[in-house]
């Protein structure tokens, strides 16, 4: 497995132990440092190591997470963030990946969420938890992003919606494409945006007229 880095930017000292305290038995994730406001994570990200993936706060003092994220992508390309908050909004959510971030996780997840959710952002895929994937589908959300070529279906997507369109249900996509069930869900949810579809059932006619798939 993949070793992964991580930084954290977070007000709330317990929020950080408890990250800390969810990681500890997870050996390919390490956490190079923490930050407790803005400023300080400006300073330390050019000071220090870069991390794989950075854990940030939307609302903490000075400048909020969602103000410096757009700029932090920029000056690091590779950068891969993460938001943590309490703020279970679909028009944060929107904004949030429109800009580039790749996670949107509530701080009431749980250890396997967080986890995955990490696992998933390094990979360069975007993850948001299932309730929050539901909210923005029946809000008929539609991520319209700076970067057009993103909006593209890749070919394991591709495959994925095949298995849509022949009826298969996530739990038999899973065992046929060798994934878990809880990846084929966030794939789902991906396509159902980028084909702008609020249903399996408009994406199934829209994949059919657009001859994407058979």
């Amino acid at each position: 497995m993949n070793e992964i880095s991580i930084s954290i930017a977070d007000d709330h000292p317990m929020v950080i132990t408890g990250v800390k305290k969810m990681l500890e038995e997870c050996n390919h994730i390490h956490i190079l440092h923490t930050y407790p406001d803005g400023e300080s994570l400006l300073e330390g990200m050019e000071k220090h190591q870069q991390p794989d993936v950075l854990l940030l706060d939307i609302q903490m003092p000075g400048k909020s997470g969602d103000e410096l994220a757009p700029g932090l992508i920029k000056r690091f390309p590779e950068l891969k963030i993460l938001m943590l908050t309490n703020l279970d909004s679909t028009l944060h959510v929107q904004n949030m990946l429109r800009h580039g971030v790749l996670g949107y996780l509530l701080k009431s997840t749980d250890k396997e969420t967080l986890i995955q959710a990490i696992e998933t952002v390094n990979s360069g895929k975007e993850f948001l938890q299932k309730n929050m994937q539901e909210k923005m589908v029946s809000a008929g959300l539609r991520i319209k992003r700076e970067v057009s070529t993103k909006s593209h279906l890749t070919p394991r997507e591709k495959e994925v919606l095949q298995c849509i369109v022949d009826g298969l249900s996530s739990q038999e996509i899973a065992e046929k494409l060798y994934l878990s069930v809880r990846t084929v869900d966030n794939y789902r949810f991906n396509i159902l945006l980028k084909m702008d579809a609020k249903n399996i059932a408009i994406l199934v006619r829209k994949a059919i007229e657009s001859g994407i798939v058979r």
